[in-house]
């Protein structure tokens, strides 16, 4: 990083700036008022509106993008750049009708409005003139309207579309004799390539791109009738010049609105990503979400993110405690509810012991929740058996890790990918499964050089984009990534004087990879030797590697040794202890890390502390104040055999729903229904909640405080914005209650009081606290003395001698199935849902671009098979079937076919093909080895995926906002001095 710094002077002060730095930051950093319509400090220079221009050294520039010089002397409002900015603003102006005081985005932060109000704007010198027909204002989308005529042409929807988003839909026609945005090629919003960020709306600095949640809801006087309207505008404009009487009248408005829009800061409850924003709420309606500041996504957000919480407010929501009364279930109090529970949960560890019962926590549960469910364990009923998610997905990433570097966390943060020379992607789609992570990693690809290679079955956006695109055979990658490795040890291209300083078990690793020739690689993965060698040769000319894998890799019977594949091929070419490089599980739930940090598992307390460990285990039995056994507890699969043995009597389910999302639904449901008593505690009546005794309501997100963990281990606070609804709890106070009831008094509080007692025991988060993680500051864990980590590894590994180990282990073929299952069955997730849908099919605009799940399946497949888009077919594995609609795309290969995870539905669940196998080591369940045949039911039908959809649009990639269109307008006249 270079920190050397020049000396300039702005209007006559001297100030040091860093070397390198433009004008506009400088003048930024220094928070000195000046006018800057089109600026994004995420996006590289707009340089469309003008406003920022300063006189420097005698030359009227723009500040946005000239550098800044030692001896430099600035001028922000000398009169030859008073009268360019006030121009700039004019032009800007004439395309944009001032109505503030009855806007919905009068909110405070309208860039226009507040410009216009900084360079005391008293009139237009160009009337304004719409550029449209009000009846062209574009409201096709479900989710947010451009109103051209508002439009000012800046470019900031356009330059985060193209280059940060980088989804390329949005562009500006400069052609036109009144340039405005235009999606695709000047198609509705609805039926474009837009794949929903928001982003666009995020930046827009003025009410041109509007959320229509937002729309008659945010002002005291906005949502008023046209036949009103117009009048009321037209009296408005009659007052000029002076508009600063008129901005006072809004200003006041403004005021107003803080009185009934409350603007709370969340992390988001999707996937693992880690976004952060405001959440504006009226009551409560949400009128929009807003990011701004977020240490991970800043103004970034994807389509579930920015526009589906509409799960929040659902009628299907929860709002009291049931109790099953026959086959029906019957509302209750939550004393009766708390008894009852308390009184058949206390039976059975009365009469079989604390192992007789299972806890599954949550990876939506806050940190302080997750903690204080495996407290509620090891304390309350004496039994290791506790659980989560984590089992389902990121357990082998995660083990694969501790073997190989001592911490199961991500390398670094999403700014080391952004940063690395290369990315590999294995089995994962960042792009569907963690977009804002994607958009930094397209950014860089298409801009700063940055090369991709994707590994999937399945061609997805990523793989799109990829330099190099490989499809390996259903569960070899442990062979492809060893083979690379040894080619590389064989040809000098891996680091030795890495190796030597900082890894064990070379010589060994050497003789167990000795078997794994490009030849054998080639026959057993289907991948060319040519290709391989093309990996290797990428690896070795980058500047830092970077490898995120994910369910592709972790759903395999050996996925805990793909993972370590993974680790020793980035530890013999030194990509490790280092920025930009490393390994990148990625998390797929917004809190599947914290979940697991919490201990929130069989063998481990919080921090990952070992069950095992009499030291540990005495800390733990003497913050308790009870005996804790120092044999690991069964984990959720094994809770489920344990059932159809007649061991486990009882099971407390928080925030899983395991009937869809264990393998093998058919059996879990079984067991689920087997089981003694079974207490569920969930925000919607799941079909897991179906099955048991006790129905306790709890909250989202939204109504609740407390801290979630990301994919780069990076803790961040959540604040309420919502009161629960009804007689719906927070989980963490819910708990309580149950443990109170067992005589144990925790009394929280504040959930900040449980994170206290958790870093108190957890050597990782010792110097982690509310205070430090206040307003939209976060923390990474990974050093054992507790302080803040962003960069793993940078002084040792976490081993006693501080040396990483390279694993050794023998590969492990995938399952074999009867021949005729003959159809790779691929599945995970899509980018408009989330996991198995109970949240997402909530949202009516989600619904409308993806309304059903489907099967897409190859066109070689379809032509094989006399189908075609919409045919409807049953698929059947050895543990059950489901009937789909068909999509034909080039997405699949072959016999590869797949299925998006996000149904809940008895006809179309994913999980009711997939089987028992199990990795070997995690027992995590092997998802992604599924054979199945196919049965032709009906070869004529609709196409389950929607004409609007983005899937079938083509994207318009351009570089940026290309302002030099605009410049080079015939009558353009500029407004700075040419070179």
């Amino acid at each position: 990083m270079n920190n050397h710094t020049v000396s300039i002077r702005i209007n006559g002060t001297e100030y040091r700036v860093k070397e390198r730095s433009t004008i506009l930051e400088a003048i930024n950093h220094n928070k000195l008022p000046h006018p800057q319509i089109c600026y994004v400090p995420e996006v590289d220079p707009i340089q469309t509106c003008d406003t920022c221009i300063v006189e420097a050294d005698g030359k009227l520039i723009r500040s946005c993008s000239t550098l800044v010089s030692d001896g430099m002397n600035i001028e922000l409002s000398s009169p030859r750049a008073k009268e360019a900015q006030t121009e700039a603003m004019d032009r800007l102006l004439e395309n944009h009708l001032l109505y503030c005081t009855v806007c919905d985005n009068n909110n405070g932060n309208c860039t226009l409005h507040n410009t216009a109000e900084l360079m005391e704007i008293e009139h237009q010198k160009y009337p304004y003139k719409p550029k449209v027909d009000p009846s062209e204002v574009d409201m096709s989308h479900p989710f947010y309207r451009y109103d051209p005529n508002q439009c000012v042409a800046c470019g900031q929807c356009v330059e985060v579309c193209q280059n940060l988003q980088v989804n390329e839909t949005l562009s500006i026609d400069w052609e036109a004799e009144r340039p405005r945005v235009i999606w695709d090629d000047g198609t509705l919003i609805n039926e474009s390539s837009c794949v929903s960020c928001g982003q666009c709306v995020s930046v827009c600095p003025c009410n041109a791109l509007m959320e229509k949640s937002m729309l008659g809801e945010a002002g005291f006087m906005s949502g008023i009738k046209k036949d009103l309207l117009d009048p009321m505008i037209s009296l408005i404009k009659e007052v000029e010049p002076g508009y600063s009487g008129i901005f006072a009248v809004s200003e006041v408005e403004a005021s107003m609105r803080e009185t009934r829009t409350k603007k709370t800061k969340t992390v988001c409850t999707f996937c693992g990503v880690g976004c952060s924003f405001e959440v504006w709420t009226k009551g409560r309606k949400i009128l929009k979400v807003q990011p701004s500041q977020g240490p991970v996504n800043g103004i970034s957000t994807c389509v579930k993110g920015k526009f589906g919480w509409d799960f929040v407010n659902s009628e299907q929501r929860l709002t009291k405690p049931l109790i099953r009364q026959g086959d029906h279930f019957v509302e209750t109090t939550w004393e009766e509810a708390l008894d009852l529970m308390a009184s058949k949960m206390g039976a059975i560890k009365h009469t079989y012991g604390g192992n007789a019962l299972g806890f599954i926590s949550s990876s939506k549960y806050t940190n302080e929740e997750n903690y204080l469910m495996q407290k509620l364990a090891r304390q309350v009923f004496q039994t290791n058996n506790v659980d989560n998610c984590s089992r389902y997905c990121q357990s082998p990433a995660s083990w694969g890790l501790q073997q190989t570097t001592g911490i199961g966390g991500d390398s670094g943060t999403i700014q080391d990918l952004a940063h690395a020379g290369l990315v590999i992607l294995v089995g994962c789609a960042p792009a569907e499964g963690h977009p804002v992570l994607a958009t930094r990693i397209k950014r860089a690809h298409k801009l700063h050089g940055q090369k991709l290679i994707s590994v999937d079955l399945r061609k997805h956006e990523m793989a799109e984009r990829a330099d190099l695109f490989i499809r390996p055979k259903q569960g070899t990658d442990y062979v492809w990534l060893t083979a690379v490795a040894k080619y590389m040890i064989d040809n000098n291209l891996h680091n030795p004087a890495f190796i030597h300083e900082h890894v064990n078990f070379y010589s060994e690793y050497l003789q167990k990879i000795e078997p794994y020739t490009l030849e054998f690689a080639e026959k057993e993965t289907g991948i060319a030797k040519e290709t391989l060698i093309q990996v290797a040769q990428m690896i070795h000319e980058a500047d830092g590697t970077a490898i995120c894998w994910g369910m592709g890799v972790t759903q395999n019977i050996a996925g805990s040794y793909t993972s370590s594949a993974i680790a020793n091929l980035l530890l013999i070419t030194g990509n490790m202890m280092r920025p930009g490089a490393g390994a990148y599980p990625l998390r797929g739930h917004n809190n599947v890390q914290g979940a697991s940090d919490m201990g929130t598992m069989p063998d481990i307390f919080p921090g990952y502390q070992k069950v095992t460990d009499d030291a540990v285990r005495a800390k733990f039995e003497k913050a308790y104040g009870v005996e804790i056994s120092g044999v690991r507890g069964l984990d959720n699969i094994e809770m489920l055999a344990a059932i159809g043995r007649g061991e486990l009597k009882g099971m407390y389910i928080s925030g899983e729903e395991m009937a869809w999302v264990d393998a093998d639904s058919n059996h879990t449901q079984d067991m689920l229904a087997n089981v003694e008593f079974l207490v569920v505690q969930d925000v919607f009546l799941s079909k897991t909640a179906q099955f048991a005794d006790i129905i306790l309501p709890a909250v989202p997100s939204l109504e609740k405080e407390g801290t979630f963990t990301n994919t780069e281990r990076r803790v961040q606070r959540l604040y309420q914005a919502l009161e629960p609804l009804g007689e719906s709890k927070p989980d963490w106070w819910i708990f309580s209650q149950v443990a109170k009831r067992m005589g144990f008094d925790w009394n929280y509080s504040h959930p900040s009081e449980i994170f206290a007692e958790m870093a108190s025991l957890t050597p990782f988060f010792s110097q982690c606290n509310y205070d430090l993680l206040e307003g939209w500051n976060s923390f990474h864990w990974g050093s054992l003395d507790g302080s803040n980590t962003p960069l793993l590894h940078s002084n040792g590994f976490n081993f006693p001698d501080k040396k990483a180990r390279l694993a050794r282990f023998d590969y492990v073929q995938p399952i074999v199935f009867p021949a005729e299952f003959d159809l790779t069955l691929n599945n995970g997730r899509l980018l408009e849902h989330f996991h198995e849908g109970n949240m997402t099919t909530k949202s009516a605009g989600i619904q409308l671009k993806l309304p059903q799940v489907f099967v897409e399946v190859s066109h070689d497949l379809a032509k094989a098979r006399g189908i075609q888009d919409g045919s409807l077919v049953r698929l059947e594995s050895p543990y059950g079937a489901i009937k789909l609609r068909v999509v034909v795309t080039d997405r699949v290969n072959g016999k590869d076919i797949y299925v998006p995870m996000h149904s809940s539905s008895h006809d179309t669940a994913i999980n009711l093909l997939t089987g028992g196998a199990v990795d070997v080591i995690t027992h995590t369940p092997a998802y992604k080895q599924v054979k199945v045949r196919m049965q032709v039911l009906e070869v004529d039908g609709d196409n389950p995926l929607p004409s609007i959809n983005p899937r079938n649009k083509k994207r318009h990639p351009q570089n940026g906002v290309e302002a030099a269109r605009k410049w080079n307008r015939p009558g353009y006249v500029s407004l700075v001095d040419q070179n």
